[in-house]
């Protein structure tokens, strides 16, 4: 059975791979919902954007994209019956991951998806889901995620060639580091000045 579903896979590879942004969206797609093709997104929009630098935005958005569908898709699913799947994969972290998603929603699903491998960011997805996240929250937070992923990727790979990927693996944790702080300090400000705006003044009567 292994055996078949790898073979299948590799089928899918080799057509999407032939498809330029249309197979990178349905590549992103399956790999965020319902299989696994781990950094042949990655490696796809590498090998892409260095054949055609000037269409880099098509294809990092197509990624984005793709992704993101994928991870809704995996959201309804796991609404409808993911609960028994969150506690199997999270594990003694179940309680920790729940805790998390539910008090700190958009900001919570924004920094999951911004983590390096190997943290399991379909795990944090499925607890968005059984756990009930605003759709609205979540679809922004994995968008804003994603484009900041595959964008950065599609620079590096204009800049550094097929020496992107060796690059990524080598300063993930820097770069992770620089991207969570610049949001944290993003959200930190923008909740700061929601705070100290003045409230809206009813105009007066005559």
């Amino acid at each position: 059975m292994a055996v078949h579903l790898a073979a299948v896979r590799d089928k899918i590879l080799i057509f999407a791979g032939g498809l330029g942004a249309p197979g990178l969206f349905a590549i992103s797609f399956l790999d965020s919902s319902v299989l696994s093709f781990p950094i042949v997104n990655d490696l796809l929009l590498i090998n892409f954007s260095i054949q055609h630098p000037a269409r880099m935005p098509i294809y990092a958005l197509s990624a984005a994209l793709g992704s993101l569908a994928g991870c809704v898709l995996l959201y309804f699913l796991s609404r409808e019956g993911g609960h028994a799947l969150f506690h199997r994969k999270a594990g003694a972290h179940a309680g920790a991951i729940r805790h998390w998603m539910e008090t700190n929603g958009f900001l919570g699903v924004l920094i999951s998806a911004l983590l390096p491998p190997p943290v399991p960011f379909k795990i944090f997805v499925v607890a968005a889901g059984v756990f009930e996240v605003p759709l609205g929250g979540f679809t922004a937070a994995v968008l804003l995620a994603r484009l900041i992923r595959y964008f950065g990727i599609g620079y590096l790979s204009i800049r550094f060639g097929a020496e992107a990927l060796p690059y990524l693996a080598h300063h993930k944790l820097q770069l992770t580091g620089a991207v969570v702080g610049l949001v944290l300090a993003s959200y930190l400000v923008s909740k700061l000045v929601l705070k100290k705006r003045p409230p809206h003044e009813e105009p007066k009567q005559d």
